[in-house]
């Protein structure tokens, strides 16, 4: 991509599907992930990054999978500076119409020394042999040196130099830990900038996480200070706190075009849409006063503050709900509505469903229709982003019944079907029946898991609403999370917990395949 033509242009770089998915109960498979990227084009994003693909067999497939298939935005493979790393990144990425490899080392000592087990000028021959091999690949080339805002601006200079020395197009500042302020952030560019003067001539990029809660603040500080590419996340989700929120930063530089003067290609209208749907594929999540894109977001309890909107909104409102795109509630379909009108519905969300999928979909849709008055165009994506994360090699609910009585303990009786196809019943009371449920898909499943956390959220109001619950359980030392979408809680229980039971059985056959797969002697960093 190199630098912008337009010096008021920030590039959205999203690393959801890599950075995202790192984040602890998170297990997308690749028609998930290609779903997600999908709507990140739609959204506008400049740049994905879809993965690490040296780290399994299964995210090699994933990033392939999405440089083939999603047009627009630049693919992007991470790569650690080892050889085998790029040559995997540039396998993934080739076929994309705008491939870009990034690749990364630290440069502070406290991870030269502790992580790398080496010194710094091993650090800058890797750094150069990296992107030189990388640019033998690929115009376009990335390089990150991590943990940069605890290591030695002067090093990091050096190290940033040979980068561009050797090709790279795109050069990155990762805050890895979140431990830096706004002003010790801007100050580092300038301090790079005066270092290395070459920087100004390739387009510097800021990667922020959130353990102080300053990823959004540390990220605006960046461009303010001359980067124009902002690497984030759809709902901020990452390693540890997570990253510099998307809908955040995107809102922050469209809003505030009065003090910055900037702007972004985001369509900010699909900000509602795609949080949702990276909500529900990975279970994760928003909490209510999320900012842009929580519940409460543009809810208003204080009697001053209702009074004040329903003279004029922007007595209290600094955007307007529908720039995000809350306004889609507007489609509603009833239990008469065809398939016709399902396809046309869908299709006005985004959603492309011909075939055996819409077939599908019309039948859970009819199942909801017949439960529910209205089904709403909320209620449609979670039906649909259900129905589209059914797979081969998933645990599914094939029966479920539950008796509570008054005098005993509440028995469930669940028919799961297996992978193989074979349909298993299990049968257990419990403390409740939602523990019943749980205790009976372990009997016919044969697996024990803990359960982490459970969550129960409404899709939308109504005593009829559809139920979204989110199970996250520990399954062989591993945490995975599900979510299950029903008018009946119980049911969309136990959906979710079948799903994230797939999932951890999953991450752990993965888990096998990067054992099998990475360089045994060099154990695998997280990425800036």
């Amino acid at each position: 991509m190199g630098p912008a033509s337009d010096v008021n242009r920030v590039h959205v770089f999203d690393t959801t599907l890599r950075d995202g998915e790192q984040s602890p109960g998170i297990s997308l498979n690749t028609a998930e992930k290609v779903e997600i990227a999908h709507q990140l084009a739609r959204l506008g994003v400049d740049v994905i990054e879809a993965g690490f693909p040296i780290t399994s067999p299964g995210d090699f497939e994933a990033v392939r999978e999405i440089s083939r298939k999603v047009e627009g935005p630049v693919i992007c493979g991470l790569a650690r500076t080892h050889k085998a790393d790029i040559d995997a990144a540039w396998g993934a990425v080739s076929e994309a119409q705008r491939p870009r490899i990034h690749t990364f080392i630290s440069t502070s000592d406290i991870h030269i020394e502790h992580q790398l087990q080496t010194d710094r000028e091993d650090v800058k021959g890797q750094a150069r042999a990296a992107v030189a091999m990388a640019k033998s690949y690929c115009e376009d080339v990335e390089f990150s040196p991590m943990d940069a805002t605890r290591a030695d601006v002067e090093f990091t200079a050096e190290v940033c130099a040979i980068a561009v020395e050797e090709g790279a197009t795109v050069v990155n500042i990762p805050d890895t830990v979140g431990y830096t302020t706004p002003e010790e952030y801007a100050d580092y560019f300038r301090r790079l900038y005066e270092l290395v003067p070459a920087l100004r001539g390739v387009e510097m990029s800021v990667h922020c996480h959130d353990d102080l809660g300053m990823a959004v603040a540390n990220s605006y500080a960046g461009v303010l200070a001359g980067a124009r590419q902002v690497e984030c996340a759809i709902n901020g989700i990452g390693e540890r706190a997570g990253n510099c929120s998307l809908e955040e930063i995107a809102m922050l530089i469209h809003v505030r075009a009065d003090v910055h003067g900037l702007s972004t290609g985001i369509n900010t209208r699909e900000i509602a849409r795609t949080s949702r749907m990276v909500s529900r594929l990975t279970g994760y999540a928003i909490q209510p006063n999320k900012a842009i894109v929580g519940r409460n977001a543009f809810a208003h309890e204080s009697g001053i503050h209702q009074d004040g909107v329903l003279k004029e909104r922007s007595t209290y409102e600094i955007m307007d709900a529908t720039e995000v795109g809350l306004e889609s509630n507007s489609i509603v379909l009833g239990k008469h509505s065809g398939r016709h009108a399902l396809r046309d519905a869908l299709e006005q969300l985004g959603f492309k469903v011909e075939g055996n999928a819409l077939n599908s979909a019309f039948k859970a849709f009819k199942e909801v229709a017949d439960r529910k008055k209205q089904v709403t165009a909320l209620d449609l994506e979670a039906i649909v982003s259900d129905e589209m994360r059914e797979r081969s090699d998933a645990h599914e609910l094939a029966s479920f019944e539950v008796v509570a009585a008054s005098d005993r303990e509440p028995m469930a009786k669940i028919g799961v079907t297996l992978p193989s196809g074979e349909t298993v019943v299990g049968e257990s009371s419990g403390d409740g029946p939602i523990d019943a449920v749980f205790r009976a898909i372990q009997q016919a499943t044969g697996t024990e898991s803990e359960l982490r956390q459970y969550t129960v959220d409404a899709v939308t109001g109504g005593e009829d609403a559809l139920g979204e619950v989110t199970v996250m359980l520990r399954t062989d030392g591993r945490l995975a999370t599900g979510l299950g979408v029903a008018t009946d809680i119980i049911e969309a229980s136990a959906r979710a917990y079948l799903r994230a039971l797939s999932n951890a059985l999953e991450g752990a056959a993965t888990r096998e395949a990067e054992t099998a797969t990475a360089e045994a002697a060099v154990e695998r960093t997280p990425g800036p």
